[in-house]
């Protein structure tokens, strides 16, 4: 990664305009994937650069050649029709993907000349001093030089599907590291919270750059080609043997050259399926056309047959194994029971609090919460990072305000004196926290995300400060997880029954990653983390991916090595790779695009 000189001084002064007219030059554009568009006569031309369709056109022209207008006319527009389908095919949808990403504009709050600016996301240049609020998408790789209260979304880097902390730190140099808390990265979003920061790189030099130009590259070629190109070859080897023979031997049986050339050539016309590449493009069409009407955007039309040869299907797992957002799966007290009042505490955090948009909160917002409808806020202590944990102070239609604190276990439950059951309230001795600790490990191991939520009456009248969240009573666990899709074990196991093996490839944690894989009937004997495949030689790394099925805590470059290891070793069977992007809609109407 390069970039200009750091800025680390304070106030941030930004850019001028020809400063950053002059490194856009030397940078080029910010793009991780310039586009690349062939004008539509070369991309024409180039399907006639097919085998099968080669021989066709050199059959084709000595026909011409020898008189045989008719004939020739006729395997020409077998030719023409076959690649005029095959072309309008491939252009609609190259076209309908286009209309896609230009609907899409992005912009960036810069500081150029001294003032903020809201600029295309394509201007922005190394050196450049960024403003990020909650809700933006991040323009570019910068370090963080202010932030407050920062959270962010960065699935598409790492699979994670819970936002991460962010801190600044502008002395800290530059790191392609998606876990370095000083770093925000292109194809991330702010979720809540403000920062500024300086860009230090962008198009294909940022990280999201990297990995779209991995995925970026021709795929290799499937079995379904390959099986046509060899066809093809075999064909041409046989009628240019037959027709040099059928030569040979006509003029030594002294028969004239002009007939015995006449009838060389139709022997190779004869000899040639004109018909097969149109049968075999009217019917990837078909296939194409029937997708097309389950909101399935095929982008090549060989990966239709690929699809249906496929033996190792590899699979994320947020938003395509399962449903892609939080829901609240227990509430229990410190003995594991089910003990709703935790819920309707949290509820009383999340509806007052005025920090943090998590997907926890949301979650708890959902929920109906009847009697706690008239509810008045008095005070608050705002998350921040160090303490994990946020209070409020509010009050019920009336009753004795309480200060209700919710946050990580390990950071709540020191402060903790009491906790409360169905019984009442009851002194919170070591043995007793121990039992709540061992609860809090059992749900993690469960592959829960979990939440503290404790309370204690309020009675004092005055700002609320950090000595008084103590000496509270710890009301229960909230345990949250991602849950599988209804229709993910079922379609695991028919995949199963059709021979086909599933490898689950994601970002997350292994508690988590093995929760999901008993929900949906995966193997989760042995999960290898992303940090093992680091140290494996690439013959190693092959030979690790044909025997273990599941993997968590990868990166997207980790996932593309291992689901393309089979191409480099030139593996006739056909591997495919799933997300949530190119699963077929649900419930809701979306439109998806694959490739092979």
């Amino acid at each position: 990664m390069s970039g200009p000189p750091t800025l680390i001084a304070a106030p941030w002064t930004g850019l001028s305009s020809s400063e950053a007219a002059d490194r856009l030059r030397r940078f080029g554009p910010n793009e991780p994937a310039p586009p690349q568009r062939r004008r539509a006569m070369v991309q024409f031309a180039r399907l006639f650069l097919e085998p099968l369709t080669v021989v066709l056109l050199v059959a084709t022209s000595i026909t011409a050649l020898l008189g045989e207008f008719v004939d020739a006319t006729l395997i020409m527009s077998i030719v023409l029709a076959s690649t005029t389908i095959n072309f309008l095919q491939t252009y609609r949808s190259q076209k309908a993907v286009e209309k896609l990403q230009a609907a899409l504009v992005p912009t960036a709050t810069a500081l150029r000349d001294g003032q903020w600016q809201e600029l295309p996301r394509q201007e922005l240049v190394p050196g450049d001093i960024i403003r990020l609020n909650a809700g933006d998408l991040v323009p570019a790789d910068a370090r963080l030089l202010e932030t407050s209260h920062l959270t962010v979304q960065q699935a598409a880097l790492t699979g994670e599907s819970l936002p991460v902390d962010k801190t600044a730190d502008p002395s800290a140099p530059a790191s392609t590291d998606p876990h370095a808390p000083h770093m925000v990265f292109l194809g991330s979003s702010i979720i809540s919270g403000t920062a500024i920061a300086e860009v230090v790189a962008t198009g294909k030099r940022t990280l999201f750059g990297g990995i779209v130009a991995r995925l970026g590259a021709p795929p290799p070629e499937t079995a379904f080609q390959r099986g046509l190109r060899d066809f093809s070859l075999l064909i041409t080897r046989t009628v240019v043997f037959l027709v040099l023979l059928t030569l040979v031997v006509m003029l030594a049986l002294g028969r004239p050259p002009l007939d015995a050339s006449l009838f060389a050539v139709a022997l190779a016309v004869g000899l040639t399926p004109e018909f097969l590449p149109m049968i075999v493009t009217i019917t990837l069409a078909q296939g194409a056309l029937r997708m097309a009407r389950q909101r399935v955007l095929v982008k090549s039309l060989p990966a239709i047959e690929n699809l249906g040869s496929v033996d190792i299907v590899c699979s994320d797992k947020t938003g395509t194994l399962t449903l892609g957002e939080m829901q609240l799966v227990a509430a229990v007290d410190l003995h594991g029971h089910d003990w709703p009042r935790a819920c309707q505490l949290g509820w009383l955090n999340a509806r007052t609090q005025s920090g943090l948009a998590s997907p926890f909160n949301r979650v708890l917002l959902a929920h109906d919460v009847a009697e706690y409808a008239d509810v008045v806020k008095l005070d608050e202590l705002p998350f921040d990072f160090e303490r994990r944990r946020v209070s409020v102070v509010v009050q019920v239609a009336g009753r004795v305000p309480l200060l209700v604190t919710k946050g990580a276990p390990e950071t709540i439950l020191p402060l903790c004196t009491a906790y409360e059951d169905e019984e009442g309230v009851h002194p919170l001795d070591e043995p007793l926290r121990a039992q709540a600790a061992a609860q809090f490990r059992q749900l993690s191991a469960e592959g829960l995300r979990v939440l503290a939520v404790a309370w204690r009456h309020w009675e004092a009248e005055r700002s609320i400060e950090l000595p008084d969240e103590s000496d509270l009573v710890f009301a229960g666990f909230l345990a949250f997880a991602d849950p599988p899709l209804p229709e993910a074990a079922e379609a695991i196991r028919q995949l199963a029954a059709d021979g086909v093996r599933i490898k689950l490839l994601t970002g997350d944690n292994e508690l988590v990653t093995a929760a999901v894989c008993r929900a949906v009937g995966l193997p989760a004997e042995r999960i290898v983390l992303g940090s093992e495949l680091e140290r494996l030689d690439p013959l190693a790394l092959e030979r690790l991916v044909e025997e273990v099925d599941t993997f968590a805590r990868v990166t997207p470059a980790q996932k593309h090595t291992g689901s393309c290891s089979r191409s480099r070793r030139g593996d006739t069977r056909s591997p495919f790779w799933v997300t949530a992007s190119t699963m077929p809609p649900r419930s809701t109407q979306r439109t998806s695009a694959f490739r092979s």
